[in-house]
Protein backbone atom coordinates (compact mmCIF):
# COMPACT_ATOMS: atom_id res chain seq x y z
CA UNK A 1 0.00 0.00 0.00
CA UNK A 2 3.42 2.48 0.63
CA UNK A 3 4.50 1.61 -2.27
CA UNK A 4 1.80 2.38 -4.35
CA UNK A 5 0.92 5.48 -2.65
CA UNK A 6 4.49 6.80 -3.33
CA UNK A 7 4.63 5.87 -7.24
CA UNK A 8 0.65 7.82 -7.41
CA UNK A 9 2.55 10.76 -5.65
CA UNK A 10 5.28 10.67 -7.96
CA UNK A 11 3.44 9.96 -10.91
CA UNK A 12 0.88 13.27 -9.88
CA UNK A 13 3.70 15.69 -9.31
CA UNK A 14 5.76 14.23 -12.39
CA UNK A 15 2.76 15.42 -14.42
CA UNK A 16 1.99 18.54 -12.40
CA UNK A 17 5.73 20.00 -13.39
CA UNK A 18 5.04 19.00 -16.94
CA UNK A 19 2.13 20.30 -17.18
CA UNK A 20 3.37 23.99 -16.38
CA UNK A 21 3.85 24.92 -19.59
CA UNK A 22 0.49 23.32 -21.26
CA UNK A 23 -1.47 24.77 -18.58
CA UNK A 24 0.01 28.32 -19.27
CA UNK A 25 -0.95 28.02 -22.75
CA UNK A 26 -4.76 26.84 -22.53
CA UNK A 27 -5.29 28.70 -19.77
CA UNK A 28 -5.25 32.29 -21.69
CA UNK A 29 -6.70 31.01 -24.77
CA UNK A 30 -10.26 32.40 -24.27
CA UNK A 31 -9.22 35.55 -22.88
CA UNK A 32 -7.34 36.50 -26.07
CA UNK A 33 -10.42 38.65 -27.29
CA UNK A 34 -10.15 40.95 -24.18
CA UNK A 35 -6.52 40.63 -24.23
CA UNK A 36 -6.65 42.55 -27.66
CA UNK A 37 -9.28 44.74 -26.53
CA UNK A 38 -7.48 45.83 -23.29
CA UNK A 39 -4.06 46.35 -25.80
CA UNK A 40 -5.44 47.86 -28.18
CA UNK A 41 -4.30 45.53 -30.58
CA UNK A 42 -5.52 42.80 -33.14
CA UNK A 43 -6.39 39.11 -32.29
CA UNK A 44 -2.97 38.11 -34.37
CA UNK A 45 -0.67 40.05 -32.54
CA UNK A 46 -2.15 38.53 -29.57
CA UNK A 47 -1.43 35.01 -31.19
CA UNK A 48 2.44 35.76 -30.97
CA UNK A 49 2.45 35.92 -27.34
CA UNK A 50 1.62 32.25 -28.07
CA UNK A 51 4.58 31.97 -30.30
CA UNK A 52 6.90 33.55 -27.81
CA UNK A 53 6.08 31.35 -25.30
CA UNK A 54 5.64 28.22 -27.90
CA UNK A 55 9.84 29.43 -28.54
CA UNK A 56 10.66 30.40 -25.38
CA UNK A 57 9.96 26.48 -24.10
CA UNK A 58 12.08 25.31 -27.34
CA UNK A 59 15.23 27.44 -26.56
CA UNK A 60 14.90 26.73 -22.75
CA UNK A 61 14.67 23.16 -22.83
CA UNK A 62 18.39 23.22 -24.28
CA UNK A 63 19.76 25.03 -21.54
CA UNK A 64 18.11 22.71 -18.63
CA UNK A 65 19.24 19.49 -20.07
CA UNK A 66 22.69 19.79 -19.47
CA UNK A 67 22.47 21.71 -16.05
CA UNK A 68 19.93 18.74 -15.19
CA UNK A 69 22.71 16.26 -15.94
CA UNK A 70 25.20 18.23 -13.89
CA UNK A 71 23.56 19.43 -11.06
CA UNK A 72 21.12 16.93 -10.61
CA UNK A 73 17.47 17.09 -10.72
CA UNK A 74 16.51 19.70 -8.03
CA UNK A 75 18.23 22.74 -8.34
CA UNK A 76 17.82 23.77 -11.92
CA UNK A 77 13.75 22.78 -11.15
CA UNK A 78 13.63 25.55 -8.10
CA UNK A 79 15.71 27.74 -10.17
CA UNK A 80 13.22 27.62 -13.19
CA UNK A 81 10.05 28.10 -11.02
CA UNK A 82 11.22 30.86 -9.65
CA UNK A 83 11.99 32.59 -13.11
CA UNK A 84 8.28 31.17 -14.14
CA UNK A 85 6.40 32.75 -11.23
CA UNK A 86 8.11 36.37 -11.63
CA UNK A 87 7.57 36.32 -15.31
CA UNK A 88 3.97 35.36 -14.99
CA UNK A 89 3.34 38.23 -12.13
CA UNK A 90 4.82 40.85 -14.94
CA UNK A 91 2.48 39.11 -17.29
CA UNK A 92 -0.38 40.17 -14.78
CA UNK A 93 0.69 43.63 -14.78
CA UNK A 94 1.90 44.44 -18.72
CA UNK A 95 0.18 46.96 -20.42
CA UNK A 96 1.25 46.39 -24.03
CA UNK A 97 0.85 43.94 -26.35
CA UNK A 98 4.66 43.99 -26.58
CA UNK A 99 5.48 43.62 -22.77
CA UNK A 100 3.37 40.69 -22.70
CA UNK A 101 5.32 38.79 -25.73
CA UNK A 102 8.13 39.30 -24.02
CA UNK A 103 7.72 38.18 -20.25
CA UNK A 104 5.76 35.27 -21.60
CA UNK A 105 9.13 34.40 -23.49
CA UNK A 106 10.58 34.64 -20.30
CA UNK A 107 7.70 32.74 -18.66
CA UNK A 108 8.09 29.78 -21.22
CA UNK A 109 11.71 29.98 -19.98
CA UNK A 110 11.51 29.45 -16.55
CA UNK A 111 8.28 26.65 -16.99
CA UNK A 112 9.68 24.53 -19.28
CA UNK A 113 12.17 23.24 -16.59
CA UNK A 114 9.24 21.00 -15.71
CA UNK A 115 9.13 18.91 -18.48
CA UNK A 116 12.76 18.80 -18.84
CA UNK A 117 12.85 17.14 -15.11
CA UNK A 118 9.71 15.58 -15.74
CA UNK A 119 10.95 13.29 -18.17
CA UNK A 120 14.49 12.67 -17.04
CA UNK A 121 13.03 11.33 -13.83
CA UNK A 122 11.41 9.05 -15.44
CA UNK A 123 14.05 7.88 -17.06
CA UNK A 124 15.77 7.88 -13.64
CA UNK A 125 13.12 6.47 -11.15
CA UNK A 126 11.26 3.77 -13.52
CA UNK A 127 12.70 0.68 -15.77
CA UNK A 128 12.52 1.08 -19.26
CA UNK A 129 10.08 -1.35 -19.91
CA UNK A 130 7.76 0.55 -17.75
CA UNK A 131 8.33 3.56 -19.30
CA UNK A 132 6.41 4.31 -21.99
CA UNK A 133 3.36 3.15 -19.43
CA UNK A 134 4.45 6.16 -16.91
CA UNK A 135 4.19 8.05 -19.62
CA UNK A 136 0.93 7.42 -20.54
CA UNK A 137 -0.26 7.97 -17.02
CA UNK A 138 1.56 11.93 -16.63
CA UNK A 139 0.03 12.41 -20.07
CA UNK A 140 -3.24 11.34 -18.34
CA UNK A 141 -2.52 14.10 -15.98
CA UNK A 142 -1.10 16.97 -18.57
CA UNK A 143 -4.30 16.04 -20.78
CA UNK A 144 -6.63 17.00 -17.80
CA UNK A 145 -4.94 20.34 -18.77
CA UNK A 146 -7.11 21.59 -21.13
CA UNK A 147 -10.10 20.57 -19.85
CA UNK A 148 -9.53 22.34 -17.02
CA UNK A 149 -7.49 25.40 -18.19
CA UNK A 150 -9.70 27.09 -20.68
CA UNK A 151 -12.35 26.43 -18.85
CA UNK A 152 -11.19 27.82 -15.62
CA UNK A 153 -9.10 30.87 -17.73
CA UNK A 154 -12.93 31.39 -19.17
CA UNK A 155 -14.51 32.15 -16.11
CA UNK A 156 -11.23 34.65 -14.99
CA UNK A 157 -11.80 35.93 -17.68
CA UNK A 158 -15.23 37.35 -17.75
CA UNK A 159 -15.63 37.39 -13.93
CA UNK A 160 -12.64 39.41 -12.82
CA UNK A 161 -10.47 40.09 -15.63
CA UNK A 162 -7.52 38.32 -17.67
CA UNK A 163 -4.66 39.85 -15.70
CA UNK A 164 -6.21 37.13 -12.90
CA UNK A 165 -5.41 34.02 -14.91
CA UNK A 166 -1.26 34.43 -14.19
CA UNK A 167 -1.50 35.42 -11.18
CA UNK A 168 -3.09 31.82 -10.55
CA UNK A 169 -0.71 30.63 -13.15
CA UNK A 170 1.97 31.96 -10.30
CA UNK A 171 0.14 30.70 -7.71
CA UNK A 172 -0.01 27.06 -9.18
CA UNK A 173 4.18 27.05 -9.81
CA UNK A 174 4.39 28.18 -5.92
CA UNK A 175 2.37 25.01 -4.89
CA UNK A 176 4.65 23.02 -6.86
CA UNK A 177 7.65 24.44 -6.13
CA UNK A 178 7.01 23.20 -1.98
CA UNK A 179 5.38 19.82 -3.37
CA UNK A 180 8.96 19.56 -5.25
CA UNK A 181 10.76 20.00 -2.01
CA UNK A 182 8.92 17.76 0.30
CA UNK A 183 7.49 14.52 -1.72
CA UNK A 184 9.31 14.34 -4.82
CA UNK A 185 12.22 11.68 -4.72
CA UNK A 186 15.75 13.16 -5.78
CA UNK A 187 16.54 10.60 -8.77
CA UNK A 188 19.57 10.79 -10.71
CA UNK A 189 22.77 12.65 -8.22
CA UNK A 190 24.92 15.52 -9.59
CA UNK A 191 27.37 14.22 -11.82
CA UNK A 192 30.36 16.82 -12.03
CA UNK A 193 32.00 15.17 -15.09
CA UNK A 194 29.88 16.56 -17.38
CA UNK A 195 31.15 19.97 -18.70
CA UNK A 196 29.08 22.99 -18.74
CA UNK A 197 31.58 24.24 -21.64
CA UNK A 198 29.57 24.88 -24.88
CA UNK A 199 31.87 22.97 -26.99
CA UNK A 200 31.25 20.06 -24.05
CA UNK A 201 27.54 20.72 -24.56
CA UNK A 202 26.88 20.33 -27.91
CA UNK A 203 29.16 17.52 -28.44
CA UNK A 204 26.71 15.61 -25.78
CA UNK A 205 23.79 16.82 -27.83
CA UNK A 206 25.55 15.38 -31.49
CA UNK A 207 26.26 11.90 -29.40
CA UNK A 208 22.89 12.07 -28.63
CA UNK A 209 21.20 12.86 -31.72
CA UNK A 210 23.71 10.18 -33.61
CA UNK A 211 21.15 7.72 -32.04
CA UNK A 212 19.38 6.35 -34.82
CA UNK A 213 16.30 5.41 -32.77
CA UNK A 214 16.32 8.67 -30.92
CA UNK A 215 16.38 10.60 -34.63
CA UNK A 216 13.68 8.65 -35.84
CA UNK A 217 11.43 8.73 -33.01
CA UNK A 218 11.96 12.47 -32.26
CA UNK A 219 11.77 13.56 -35.86
CA UNK A 220 8.35 11.59 -36.56
CA UNK A 221 6.51 12.27 -33.15
CA UNK A 222 8.55 15.95 -33.01
CA UNK A 223 6.62 16.97 -36.38
CA UNK A 224 3.26 15.15 -36.23
CA UNK A 225 2.66 16.68 -32.66
CA UNK A 226 2.56 20.26 -34.20
CA UNK A 227 -0.85 19.85 -35.26
CA UNK A 228 -2.13 20.10 -32.31
CA UNK A 229 -0.52 23.45 -32.00
CA UNK A 230 -1.91 24.42 -35.11
CA UNK A 231 -5.39 23.36 -33.45
CA UNK A 232 -4.19 25.86 -30.02
CA UNK A 233 -3.30 28.58 -31.40
CA UNK A 234 -6.22 28.89 -34.01
CA UNK A 235 -8.65 27.42 -31.73
CA UNK A 236 -9.59 30.72 -30.09
CA UNK A 237 -10.60 32.88 -33.66
CA UNK A 238 -12.01 29.55 -35.25
CA UNK A 239 -14.91 29.15 -32.08
CA UNK A 240 -15.20 32.21 -31.05
CA UNK A 241 -15.12 34.13 -33.96
CA UNK A 242 -16.37 32.23 -36.65
CA UNK A 243 -18.71 29.87 -34.13
CA UNK A 244 -19.31 32.85 -32.14
CA UNK A 245 -18.86 31.42 -28.91
CA UNK A 246 -18.56 32.90 -25.92
CA UNK A 247 -15.32 32.84 -23.67
CA UNK A 248 -16.87 30.28 -21.09
CA UNK A 249 -18.53 27.88 -24.15
CA UNK A 250 -15.01 28.02 -25.71
CA UNK A 251 -13.68 26.57 -22.66
CA UNK A 252 -16.09 23.77 -22.74
CA UNK A 253 -16.06 23.16 -26.11
CA UNK A 254 -11.47 23.32 -25.77
CA UNK A 255 -12.36 20.97 -22.88
CA UNK A 256 -14.31 18.12 -24.59
CA UNK A 257 -11.65 18.13 -27.33
CA UNK A 258 -8.77 17.38 -25.06
CA UNK A 259 -11.21 14.67 -23.97
CA UNK A 260 -10.57 12.52 -26.30
CA UNK A 261 -7.23 12.91 -25.58
CA UNK A 262 -7.77 11.42 -22.32
CA UNK A 263 -9.75 8.36 -23.22
CA UNK A 264 -6.62 7.40 -25.97
CA UNK A 265 -3.82 8.11 -23.51
CA UNK A 266 -5.64 5.25 -21.03
CA UNK A 267 -6.40 2.81 -24.49
CA UNK A 268 -2.84 3.47 -24.98
CA UNK A 269 -1.92 2.17 -21.34
CA UNK A 270 -3.93 -0.99 -22.08
CA UNK A 271 -2.64 -1.82 -25.77
CA UNK A 272 0.96 -1.71 -24.39
CA UNK A 273 -0.13 -4.78 -23.12
CA UNK A 274 -0.44 -6.34 -26.29
CA UNK A 275 1.14 -4.47 -28.73
CA UNK A 276 4.15 -2.33 -29.26
CA UNK A 277 4.94 1.16 -29.10
CA UNK A 278 6.10 0.81 -32.72
CA UNK A 279 2.88 -0.51 -33.87
CA UNK A 280 1.05 2.00 -31.96
CA UNK A 281 2.52 4.85 -33.35
CA UNK A 282 1.68 3.98 -36.83
CA UNK A 283 -1.59 3.47 -36.40
CA UNK A 284 -1.83 6.51 -34.17
CA UNK A 285 -0.32 8.74 -37.95
CA UNK A 286 -2.45 6.92 -40.46
CA UNK A 287 -5.59 7.66 -38.58
CA UNK A 288 -4.32 11.37 -37.61
CA UNK A 289 -3.89 11.40 -41.67
CA UNK A 290 -6.89 10.30 -42.58
CA UNK A 291 -8.63 12.50 -39.77
CA UNK A 292 -6.99 15.67 -40.96
CA UNK A 293 -7.55 14.97 -45.13
CA UNK A 294 -11.48 14.79 -44.00
CA UNK A 295 -11.06 18.20 -41.86
CA UNK A 296 -9.31 19.79 -44.41
CA UNK A 297 -11.73 18.79 -47.78
CA UNK A 298 -14.71 19.28 -45.34
CA UNK A 299 -13.42 23.07 -44.49
CA UNK A 300 -12.59 23.62 -48.23
CA UNK A 301 -16.25 22.92 -49.15
CA UNK A 302 -17.95 24.46 -45.97
CA UNK A 303 -19.14 21.16 -45.24
CA UNK A 304 -19.19 21.41 -41.37
CA UNK A 305 -20.72 23.60 -38.89
CA UNK A 306 -19.75 23.96 -34.96
CA UNK A 307 -20.35 19.99 -34.01
CA UNK A 308 -19.37 18.53 -37.09
CA UNK A 309 -15.75 20.45 -36.96
CA UNK A 310 -15.16 19.56 -33.27
CA UNK A 311 -16.10 16.52 -33.65
CA UNK A 312 -12.88 16.04 -36.56
CA UNK A 313 -10.94 17.81 -33.97
CA UNK A 314 -11.93 15.76 -31.24
CA UNK A 315 -11.01 12.51 -33.33
CA UNK A 316 -7.60 13.71 -34.54
CA UNK A 317 -6.54 15.20 -31.31
CA UNK A 318 -7.19 11.89 -29.62
CA UNK A 319 -4.33 10.04 -31.80
CA UNK A 320 -2.06 12.11 -29.97
CA UNK A 321 -3.05 10.35 -26.94
CA UNK A 322 -1.50 7.19 -28.57
CA UNK A 323 1.78 8.56 -30.32
CA UNK A 324 2.65 11.07 -27.45
CA UNK A 325 3.62 8.36 -25.00
CA UNK A 326 4.87 6.20 -26.98
CA UNK A 327 7.43 8.21 -29.64
CA UNK A 328 8.58 9.86 -26.01
CA UNK A 329 9.68 6.42 -24.54
CA UNK A 330 11.65 5.55 -27.69
CA UNK A 331 13.17 8.48 -28.04
CA UNK A 332 14.16 8.56 -24.49
CA UNK A 333 14.85 4.43 -24.17
CA UNK A 334 18.83 4.64 -25.35
CA UNK A 335 20.01 6.82 -22.76
CA UNK A 336 21.22 7.18 -19.09
CA UNK A 337 23.99 8.67 -18.94
CA UNK A 338 22.67 12.08 -20.83
CA UNK A 339 19.41 11.31 -20.09
CA UNK A 340 18.80 15.21 -19.44
CA UNK A 341 20.42 16.44 -22.14
CA UNK A 342 18.31 13.99 -24.77
CA UNK A 343 14.93 14.90 -22.69
CA UNK A 344 15.90 18.77 -23.62
CA UNK A 345 16.85 18.00 -26.92
CA UNK A 346 13.63 15.80 -27.83
CA UNK A 347 11.60 18.79 -26.10
CA UNK A 348 13.09 21.82 -27.64
CA UNK A 349 12.77 19.83 -31.09
CA UNK A 350 8.92 19.52 -30.65
CA UNK A 351 8.49 23.11 -29.56
CA UNK A 352 10.75 24.33 -32.12
CA UNK A 353 8.65 23.18 -34.38
CA UNK A 354 5.51 23.85 -32.80
CA UNK A 355 6.43 27.23 -32.35
CA UNK A 356 6.72 27.41 -36.19
CA UNK A 357 3.66 26.16 -36.70
CA UNK A 358 2.11 28.55 -34.61
CA UNK A 359 3.70 31.52 -36.06
CA UNK A 360 2.65 29.67 -39.18
CA UNK A 361 -1.19 29.86 -38.50
CA UNK A 362 -0.97 33.69 -37.48
CA UNK A 363 0.99 34.63 -40.49
CA UNK A 364 -1.86 32.87 -43.07
CA UNK A 365 -4.76 34.07 -40.62
CA UNK A 366 -7.66 34.29 -43.15
CA UNK A 367 -10.39 34.60 -40.80
CA UNK A 368 -11.21 31.23 -41.74
CA UNK A 369 -10.09 27.71 -40.23
CA UNK A 370 -8.67 26.37 -43.35
CA UNK A 371 -4.68 27.23 -42.53
CA UNK A 372 -5.44 25.90 -39.60
CA UNK A 373 -6.88 22.55 -41.28
CA UNK A 374 -4.11 22.08 -44.11
CA UNK A 375 -1.43 22.60 -41.54
CA UNK A 376 -2.68 19.87 -38.93
CA UNK A 377 -2.76 17.61 -41.92
CA UNK A 378 0.46 18.29 -43.22
CA UNK A 379 2.18 17.76 -40.05
CA UNK A 380 0.67 14.36 -40.07
CA UNK A 381 1.27 13.33 -43.44
CA UNK A 382 5.22 14.53 -42.56
CA UNK A 383 5.43 12.43 -39.30
CA UNK A 384 4.53 9.30 -40.86
CA UNK A 385 6.51 9.70 -44.04
CA UNK A 386 9.63 10.45 -41.59
CA UNK A 387 8.84 7.59 -39.55
CA UNK A 388 8.24 4.75 -42.60
CA UNK A 389 11.53 6.59 -44.20
CA UNK A 390 13.36 5.85 -40.96
CA UNK A 391 12.35 2.44 -40.29
CA UNK A 392 13.42 1.50 -43.94
CA UNK A 393 16.72 2.56 -43.50
CA UNK A 394 17.13 0.85 -40.19
CA UNK A 395 16.06 -1.99 -41.73
CA UNK A 396 18.25 -1.65 -45.04
CA UNK A 397 20.97 -0.95 -42.95
CA UNK A 398 20.67 -4.13 -40.57
CA UNK A 399 20.52 -6.14 -43.65
CA UNK A 400 23.47 -4.57 -45.07
CA UNK A 401 25.19 -5.52 -41.62
CA UNK A 402 23.86 -9.19 -41.50
CA UNK A 403 24.79 -9.85 -45.46
CA UNK A 404 28.47 -7.87 -44.59
CA UNK A 405 28.84 -10.70 -41.60
CA UNK A 406 27.58 -13.51 -43.47
CA UNK A 407 30.20 -12.67 -46.27
CA UNK A 408 32.95 -12.43 -43.58
CA UNK A 409 32.33 -15.62 -42.36
CA UNK A 410 32.34 -17.74 -46.09
CA UNK A 411 36.10 -16.23 -46.67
Amino acid sequence: MKRRKYYFFTILILGGLATISPFSIDMYLPGFTAIAKDLNTSIDKVQLSLTSYILGISIGQLFYGPLLDRFGRRKPLYVGLIIYILASIGCAFTYSVESLILMRLFQAIGGCVGMVAAQALVRDLFPVNKSAQVFSLIILVIAVSPMIAPTLGGYVTASIGWHWVFIILAVIALIMVVAVYFFLPTGKKPDPSISLRPKAVLANYFEVSKQPQFLIYTLAGGIAMAGPFAYIVGSSDVYMNIYHLSEKQYGWAFAFVAFGMIGTTQLNHLLLKRYHSEQLIKVALVHQSIVGLVLLIGTWYNWYGLYGFTALIFLFVAGHGIMSPNTTALSMAPFTKHAGSASALLGSFRLGVGAFVSALVSILHDGTSFPMAAIMLVCALTGLVLLNSGMAVVKYRARKADAEKEVAGLI
